[in-house]
């Protein structure tokens, strides 16, 4: 498992091959302010635009955006702060942190994602068997992002 910090250091073309890899990407395209990936899941007739800008305007701040785009959804993560790679999982999970709060999005390797927003930061280490099953899910798949988030994540 790869865990990167997003900040302090630009997204690379090398780190957008690694998380191609591990998605089973068909075709990493480079732009001058992105890097697109596309999924294809033959068998459950799936796909999945991945776009990560490494820098982008959020009007008076920078930062990195992350946007998923399939048939029916369109998914952003603005000022992504970190991403965990995991190639047992076949995933990549970024996150983005705001005060006590976390949002993640989840794209996996079958052309799927899931997207979790606004998470207390402290239920990603508490007992998991103390949740119901709709939050639970929630923790579970954020939790693999704990190291790489801030000092404050015990709050």
């Amino acid at each position: 498992m790869e865990k990167k910090h997003a900040n302090g250091k630009r997204f690379s073309k090398e780190e957008a091959e690694k998380i191609g890899g591990v998605l089973g990407a068909d075709k990493i395209a480079e732009d001058p302010d992105k890097f697109r990936l596309k999924l294809i899941n033959h068998e459950e007739r799936r796909t999945l635009s991945l776009e990560i800008f490494p820098e982008t305007s959020f009007g008076k701040t920078r930062g990195m955006l992350v946007v998923v785009y399939t048939g029916n959804s369109h998914l952003q993560l603005h000022n992504c702060t970190g991403y965990v790679i995991s190639g047992e999982l076949g995933e990549v999970t970024f996150v983005s942190e705001s005060g006590d709060r976390l949002s993640g999005l989840v794209v996996e390797r079958g052309a799927s994602c899931s997207l979790y927003a606004a998470l207390n930061k402290g239920l990603i280490s508490s007992d998991f068997t103390q949740l119901g099953v709709e939050v639970m899910l929630s923790g579970v798949a954020l939790s693999l992002a704990e190291d790489i988030l801030s000092d404050e994540k015990k709050k």
